[in-house]
């Protein structure tokens, strides 16, 4: 099944490719050629590697998706936009609907300093600077999925903040998802360069209008010169018949910051890696998490830190909440080389289960080939605290609203590390209209 599977994206590939006519010769699409002659290599994981050992791809495989670039291009109105997109949110937004660039809801303007275009558009020229961005990044050796991105390389965002610039308001990327006769795949690609000594904030937001399964297949190349900081958050709150695996690459230079803070709520099955290098001294890295997943979703967390460099400090901090027959995954790597000496890591991982069926596999790592380092992981799997459930009781609060205040407490921690304030008010409302949904099922 899964060879089948494979040759129909192979197949795919052929078609597309004869659709790019004269543009079948210039550099970009030499490395498309490239990454599909390795996914060729590698086709789909599967449960035998060790990447891969608690994620079973093969409801992915199951169904054939028609390819995003092969369906007409739909539109929204800007009403049925802001019910769905984050309120309140003042600042620069490019919108995608079935993988296709939203000329209508996106932004035409934007402040000085920074650059912002459709990947589309800039692909329309031989642009050397790209392709040479896109072969440094995105690693299409070992990762299946990636080399399938970059061979349908096509549509996503293109972002570069001069030096000595601050960006005051996010820059807001929205890929939607909607109810299409068929399922789609859609490859977004997100490249963002932040120069030395500038400052933004970013959100790439996925979601579905409808509960259907499309699958998203998303890269993003993220890269932090000297004394940049930058602030990324992924939220997925697609469909939960969606699919989702992205994989976001990020490399920072000396003295730089960077946050990610990435949210995983809807998908059937979603995959999501964070490949960090701090390939300059005195680099900052911080990544966080939250997974809310019931009924039968599969959510995993897969993420790397390449501590390439001394006296260089990471920090990372994942939670997950499974109710139902949910299953989580967490897989945490922290990489030490032989002379980054002065390294100060640490990493944590918290499971809530609120299910007796539901089920978390986490597997924290710490690679260290140094000898004067600081680092530390730990990983806790548990229920909500029963004397603290007690406390809340014996004030006279009904047992399930007790539980959601602790649930609330628990998934708060991470919500509270994001910096935009729409950002926790939307996922707030998110996690109060699950709570009101399960007493509306229990009749309280």
């Amino acid at each position: 099944m899964i060879q089948e599977v494979k040759d129909i994206y192979i197949k795919q590939y052929r078609l597309f490719e004869q659709s790019l006519n004269g543009v079948r010769h210039d550099s970009i699409h030499q490395i498309r050629r490239k990454a599909i002659e390795q996914f060729e290599k590698l086709g789909f994981p599967t449960t035998k590697h060790e990447e891969w050992r608690f994620t079973n791809i093969s409801p992915l495989t199951r169904i054939q998706f028609t390819p995003a670039y092969q369906v007409e291009a739909q539109e929204i109105s800007e009403e049925q936009f802001n019910k769905i997109s984050i309120k309140r949110l003042n600042g620069i937004k490019l919108i995608f609907i079935n993988g296709k660039y939203s000329e209508k809801l996106s932004d035409k303007s934007f402040p000085k300093g920074i650059e912002i275009s459709s990947l589309a558009h800039i692909l329309q020229n031989e642009n050397t600077s790209l392709h040479k961005i896109i072969e440094h990044f995105a690693n299409i050796e070992n990762n299946s999925f990636t080399s399938l991105n970059t061979s349908f390389l096509l549509e996503g965002v293109f972002i570069q903040i001069h030096a000595n610039i601050e960006i005051n308001e996010p820059i807001y990327l929205v890929y939607i998802t909607t109810d299409t006769k068929t399922p789609l795949i859609i490859h977004p690609r997100n490249i963002i360069m932040v120069a030395k000594n500038s400052k933004a904030s970013i959100i790439e937001h996925y979601i579905s209008t409808e509960n259907n399964s499309n699958f998203t297949n998303a890269v993003s190349e993220i890269r932090l010169d000297e004394n940049a900081v930058l602030e990324h958050n992924k939220i997925q709150t697609e469909s939960n018949n969606a699919f989702h695996i992205g994989s976001t690459y990020i490399e920072q230079l000396s003295k730089s910051k960077f946050t990610s803070n990435s949210i995983m709520i809807g998908g059937s099955l979603v995959r999501n890696n964070i490949y960090a290098t701090l390939n300059g001294e005195e680099t900052e890295c911080t990544l966080n998490g939250l997974s809310l997943a019931s009924g039968n979703q599969l959510i995993d967390n897969h993420t790397s830190i390449d501590h390439a460099k001394p006296n260089c400090s990471s920090r990372e901090f994942y939670k997950a909440i499974l109710d139902g027959k949910a299953r989580g995954v967490f897989n945490g790597k922290i990489y030490v080389r032989k002379d980054s000496q002065k390294t100060d890591s640490k990493q944590t991982n918290k499971t809530l289960l609120l299910s007796d069926e539901a089920t978390m596999n986490t597997k924290p790592q710490l690679e260290i080939f140094a000898d004067d380092v600081k680092c530390t992981h730990g990983a806790a799997i548990g229920y909500l605290d029963s004397d603290s459930l007690f406390y809340l009781r014996s004030r006279g609060i009904s047992e399930n609203i007790a539980r959601d205040i602790l649930t609330y407490a628990f998934a708060n921690d991470i919500i509270e590390r994001i910096t935009i304030e729409p950002i926790q008010e939307y996922l707030h409302n998110i996690l109060f209209s699950r709570f009101k949904k399960a007493r509306i099922l229990t009749n309280e």
